[in-house]
C-alpha cells in the first residue's frame, strides 16, 4: 500500500474525533474543526473521514437515521440509539462475543465483522417525560 502523506488537517479531525463521544457526523466535526482551521472545507473533512476509516483509524457506521457518524474507537461495541433525541452511546464491550459465537451456520461465508444497534430512549428523556406527565 502506499505511503499516505502526513496532514495537519487530517490529524486535527483524528484528535478531534478522539476527545468526543457523541458519535459525530461529518458536518458535525466540520464545524468544530473550521476553529482551528478556518479555510478548511467540508469536501476535505468527508475525504479524510472516508480515508480515516478505510485505514481503520476509526469507525463510520449508519444508525438508521439517514447519517454517517464516525467513532475514534474501533474495538468491537455496540451501540444504544436514543429515538427521542437522537443521542448515540456506546455500551460496555463485555456485551459483545466473537465473530464466531454470534453467526456460524447460516451464514453462506465467513463473518469479518457485525453491528448491532439497540433503540429506545435515554435516561435523559425518560426523566423528561416522566416530568412532563406529572405536570
Amino acid at each position: 500500500m502506499k505511503a499516505i502523506k502526513y496532514s495537519r488537517q487530517r490529524e486535527c479531525i483524528k484528535t478531534c474525533l478522539m476527545n468526543r463521544t457523541d458519535h459525530p457526523t461529518a458536518d458535525a466535526l466540520y464545524l468544530s474543526i473550521r476553529s482551528e482551521f478556518p479555510n478548511i472545507s467540508l469536501g476535505t473533512v468527508y475525504r479524510n473521514l472516508k480515508l480515516l476509516a478505510e485505514l481503520g483509524e476509526i469507525t463510520r457506521f449508519s444508525c438508521g437515521d439517514g447519517s454517517e457518524h464516525f467513532d475514534y474507537t474501533t474495538e468491537p461495541h455496540y451501540h444504544f440509539v436514543c429515538k427521542a433525541c437522537k443521542a448515540i452511546y456506546d455500551l460496555p464491550k463485555e456485551l459483545v462475543r466473537e465473530n464466531s459465537e454470534l453467526l456460524t451456520e447460516p451464514a453462506p461465508g465467513r463473518v469479518d465483522s457485525h453491528a448491532v444497534f439497540f433503540y429506545g430512549e435515554c435516561d435523559e428523556c425518560l426523566k423528561k417525560q416522566k416530568s412532563s406527565n406529572s405536570s
